[in-house]
């Protein structure tokens, strides 16, 4: 088939029946490749349905369908995005919306950062099932199919943005429910409870060589018969075998281990230490050091071996989990493996609860305390 001197082809020079070939075989291809099949009724695929079809990528597993999600009010709201209400196929969801702002709004480092945050984020979560982890429903890398739904309807969104959809959990943020209880504190049985179902979870999560690198209550989930359930893996990653590999401060103020702080290498261990400061947590339902700045607390955990203070009604198997989890020595600490086995032999029949039957209401005992 020749071309003539005006850019034309002469239709005579045409083969068609070697034409018809190769288009039959580049659309076996194309179909084969998208895993789709042939719709009955379709007499003939034209070179544009060919071209259309080939530009398509292969969907991963994790995606989802953008037209079978509404995005609905706003649950929360962070540094790079929102948390919203949503249905995704007639199921209650929460739709993490991240913007990547490639209007303009973020450098291409930044967007790149954000997008292989994205990407490592839906990586882990999706492959994971257990009880005591949120459950992962799909994602979508960018689509202007996106809508959120409005007094006034439904609006599209830019196709900068994409979004990790997962259930949703009606019991809120387990941060949020312990400040509610900070005045009149939890039920001992409750508190063993809370702490059975995170370890659990991290247990999970370690055997399946994941390191979450962020615990801390905000980012712990709570259903309707207030079972916790780890959520928000942004900074969660396959253990590296070399610990060399992992280092950084990657975690949450107050919640970070002092080889995290220090920049030093690390691995799953680091997580156990943020158990520890959970734990403590969800028993005298405060914040730990509210009244440190990040320098303060840095320095004082890798250099003093600060620790919030445990009260001394604080029954001696709990206290025991929260000191070995929170050692300034990783390889001291249990694995959570233990450290599930550990609470669930701790007796709750005898009380325990952080009020004593003969102190008032109110606790006194959270001053800056220099060591555990």
């Amino acid at each position: 088939m020749k071309e003539s001197s005006d850019g034309f082809v002469r239709a005579d020079q045409i083969d068609l029946k070697r034409l018809d070939e190769q288009l039959e075989r580049h659309l076996n291809r194309v179909l084969t490749m998208e895993g789709n099949t042939k719709r009955e009724g379709d007499d003939c695929v034209t070179s544009t349905t060919i071209n259309n079809t080939s530009s398509k990528k292969e969907r991963e597993d994790w995606e989802i369908d953008p037209s079978k999600l509404v995005i609905k009010s706003v649950l929360a709201r962070g540094t790079f995005g929102t948390v919203h209400r949503g249905v995704y196929d007639a199921q209650d969801v929460a739709v993490k919306l991240l913007d990547w702002g490639e209007e303009g709004n973020r450098t291409d480092a930044e967007i790149a950062s954000l997008r292989s945050a994205f990407v490592q984020e839906v990586a882990v979560w999706h492959k994971l099932d257990h009880p005591n982890v949120t459950k992962f429903i799909g994602a979508t890398m960018g689509s202007s199919e996106l809508r959120i739904q409005t007094e006034n309807g439904q609006i599209g969104m830019p196709s900068s943005v994409c979004c990790v959809v997962v259930e949703y959990l009606p019991g809120g943020a387990l941060k949020s429910y312990l400040i509610k209880n900070r005045r009149r504190k939890l039920p001992f049985k409750v508190v063993i409870q809370l702490a059975l179902d995170l370890a659990r979870g991290l247990s999970y999560l370690h055997m399946q060589k994941i390191v979450h690198r962020d615990v801390k209550t905000e980012n712990m989930l709570l259903d309707k018969s207030r079972t916790v359930k780890i959520a928000d893996f942004g900074v969660a990653r396959v253990e590296a075998s070399n610990p060399n590999d992992m280092t950084g401060e990657t975690g949450t103020l107050g919640y970070m281990a002092p080889e995290v702080l220090n920049g030093n290498p690390y691995n799953r261990k680091c997580d156990v230490y943020s158990f520890g400061i959970c734990l403590w947590e969800i028993y005298c339902c405060e914040m730990p050091y509210p009244d440190l700045t990040f320098s303060e607390v840095t320095s004082a955990v890798v250099r003093q071996n600060l620790r919030p203070e445990i009260p001394r009604w604080c029954p001696s198997a709990l206290a025991n989990v929260m000191k070995r989890c929170w050692d300034a020595n990783p390889d001291k600490r249990p694995e959570m493996d233990e450290v599930v086995s550990m609470i669930e032999a701790i007796d709750t029949s005898k009380g325990g609860g952080m009020i004593p039957s003969d102190q008032q209401q109110g606790c006194f005992c959270f001053r800056r305390h220099r060591g555990p």
